[in-house]
């Protein structure tokens, strides 16, 4: 009788943690909405942002079992490619704003290189500390981070010529609004090309080329355990169930981005907070999923994969998420255009030579992820000031 209770009780707590964050980000999500039809703008936004935090690591979970089933570019590819999907819409949401307020551009604009400052710095700072604390010293393919960084230089490059000609007085909004439209246009083209060149040409730039400890072990012990079934209902879904479930998962985070981003953006009026903490946080709530994905790939000495989602999910948010939210806002009648403040191309530029710096032996340790927390809490100090 015990045994039987005591199995009942471990099938409950197994429940719940394979699908606490479903069930909590869709409630979240219901009563973000119930506080905003009544008015309740502070609850509302924090439901939503619980409710969008918790169903984009479902996402990441579930974009997680599909990675694993492509392996290594692929599985970093589909992880980063699922989290920026919930940045573009996010940022949407926000940008569709703009009529009732127009200062939301600068807040979009600081979102699309936050995104960048948190996962190259937040995202890539903790895991590297937390893995360091963990592992005297981590490997990874100095060749990936090398392609990266040659990538990120790159587009921030492109990203100072609509910025360099907004500060000119011989230039008008329309030459300027044109100007980030090519601009956006040359980022797609270059992220197709960089596609190709991750899956196709040189894949072996972004694999592991020293075999982590604990992913031996791990499989050792799964291999032993052949018996042991996993009862994760995704894990039984097929690739292509696995696809359609986190565009469901998606199709209800932009629900709860509406209501983040109408009653959000009141409130960041009413308490006075800046373009750049607005960006900060929009990019927190975005790339949290991730954060966790990374965490859990630094503890188990798999350091190739979390340089993989913080450098490749920064690439993406600047060569994907720029050209498509420029496209929606010009269809939508908003001139977004790509005129970036100096702080955000600063730190931009700045975090990208950090990362050069950090990565370049193909090694890291704690050290180095404590070197880019510090770099982030002096940009959120910046930031809160600008």
């Amino acid at each position: 009788m015990e045994d039987g209770q005591q199995v009942k009780e471990n099938k409950f707590k197994y429940f719940v943690d394979d699908y606490w964050d479903i069930f909590l980000g869709i409630a979240s999500i219901i009563l973000a909405f119930y506080f905003h039809e009544h008015g309740k703008m502070t609850l509302a936004t924090l439901f939503a942002a619980t409710g969008i935090g918790s169903l984009s690591l479902t996402v990441s979970e579930v974009a997680e079992i599909l990675s694993e089933r492509l392996h290594e570019p692929y599985g970093s590819f589909v992880l980063t490619l699922s989290a920026v999907i919930v940045e573009i819409i996010l940022l949407y949401m926000i940008l569709l704003q703009v009529h009732q307020s127009p200062e939301i551009l600068n807040t979009v604009k600081g979102g699309i290189i936050s995104a960048v400052i948190v996962d190259m710095n937040v995202l890539l700072g903790l895991a590297l500390f937390l893995g360091g604390l963990k592992f005297r010293q981590q490997e990874h393919n100095k060749e990936t981070s090398s392609t990266y960084t040659t990538i990120l230089f790159v587009a921030s490059v492109a990203l100072l010529v609509p910025s360099l000609i907004g500060t000119s007085a011989h230039h008008t909004p329309e030459q300027l609004l044109q100007a980030s439209i090519i601009i956006s246009m040359l980022l797609f083209v270059f992220y197709l090309i960089i596609i190709i060149f991750q899956t196709k040409t040189h894949t072996h730039f972004f694999k592991q080329t020293a075999r982590s400890r604990i992913f031996r072990l791990k499989r050792k012990m799964k291999e032993a355990d052949e018996s042991q079934e996993d009862d994760y209902i995704f894990e039984k879904f097929n690739n292509f169930g696995l696809i359609a479930s986190i565009f469901i998962f998606i199709a209800i985070i932009a629900l709860g981005a509406e209501v983040f981003a109408s009653d959000g953006i009141k409130l960041a009026k009413e308490y006075g907070i800046t373009a750049g903490i607005s960006g900060l946080l929009i990019a927190i709530v975005a790339v949290s999923p991730e954060i966790v994905t990374a965490i859990k790939a630094a503890k188990n000495d798999e350091i190739q994969r979390v340089v993989n989602i913080a450098m490749g999910a920064s690439t993406v948010s600047i060569l994907l998420t720029v050209p498509v939210l420029v496209m929606l806002a010009y269809y939508s009648n908003i001139p977004l255009t790509l005129d970036f403040n100096p702080l955000e191309i600063g730190a931009l530029i700045l975090t990208i030579l950090l990362v050069s710096k950090t990565t370049d032996e193909g090694h890291t340790n704690y050290f180095e992820g404590i070197s880019h927390l510090i770099f982030f809490a002096s940009y959120v100090i910046i930031a809160a000031y600008y």
